[in-house]
């Protein structure tokens, strides 16, 4: 298996918005079955896992996935940092932000997902709306061991489009998500898409689909996504800390196929990528 530059062994991780709803037990079973070291927690309120559990349920959740030697990579939220808001919107947002922070250093997660959500909004109100609310959690997040990833999503989904407000934000509490579809439909290179987000890169999230137009998620290898180029582009097979996380996005594709029977076989597309991927 490949390694990082500080020698980490590359790790596996996938969301479960490929399991909609499954209580967290089973999705334990699934990932230790799978030979997965993680899992990224689709924090909604539709799922077992969310900002409005109480005490005793986060420190449940935590002594499962502690017992199961499984990591909660992260909790992946929906703020929408580069919206427009009224003073109640700011309010709100800052709350939501603050909540899943919380949320995720209870339970021993890394990580934060957020998303931009800029919008038609020009993109200098909407980046500069987005480095301030970051720049306001980044220090809480960095004070509970989090870190808050802006995603490559939607009104910014390239690397250099995430990169200029990581810039501005310049707080290691704050970090970016690579999701490689989104940058792929942005039509940024992988390795345009790496310079960019290097100093701020958090993991990568892998995925597969047959077109731009039909986004139906796919077996891992059997869509047209560039996933050994970008792994090519990482240059050592991970990203900072070893983790490649499989967002298959089952939630919005109910007749997608079902994740489970396709997880052993895409880690291990995974992994043969990874063995041909050149050393750094």
């Amino acid at each position: 298996m490949r390694t990082d530059g500080a020698g980490t062994a590359t790790r596996f991780a996938f969301s479960t918005l490929g399991v909609p709803g499954m209580p967290v037990p089973e999705v334990l079973r699934l990932a230790t079955d799978a030979g997965y070291q993680g899992v990224e927690l689709r924090a909604h309120p539709e799922e077992p896992v969310h900002p409005l559990l109480g005490m005793r349920e986060r420190a449940a959740v935590r002594r499962q996935f502690a017992d199961a030697g499984m990591e909660v990579l992260a909790v992946a939220g929906y703020p929408r940092v580069a919206a427009a808001r009224d003073a109640a919107g700011e309010a709100g947002a800052a709350q939501e932000l603050t909540e899943l922070v919380l949320l995720a250093a209870d339970l021993g997660a890394r990580f934060v997902r957020v998303f931009p959500g800029g919008g038609g909004r020009p993109a200098a109100e909407a980046e500069a709306d987005a480095a301030r609310r970051l720049a306001a959690v980044a220090p809480l997040a960095a004070d509970r061991g989090v870190r808050v990833l802006l995603e490559t999503h939607d009104s910014h989904r390239t690397g250099a489009s995430v990169g200029r407000i990581l810039k501005r934000v310049g707080h290691p509490g704050a970090g970016a998500l690579w999701d490689v579809l989104h940058c792929w439909l942005g039509g940024e290179r992988p390795a345009d898409t790496h310079a960019a987000l290097a100093p701020y890169l958090g993991y990568v999230q892998v995925k597969d689909v047959a077109s731009a137009e039909d986004t139906t998620p796919l077996p891992l290898g059997a869509g047209r996504l560039p996933l050994a180029d970008v792994l090519a582009a990482l240059g050592n097979g991970s990203a900072p800390g070893g983790w490649l996380c499989w967002e298959y996005e089952k939630r919005w594709y109910p007749a997608a196929a079902e994740l489970p029977a396709l997880l052993v076989p895409g880690r291990a597309h995974l992994r043969r990528l990874l063995g041909a991927a050149p050393a750094s």
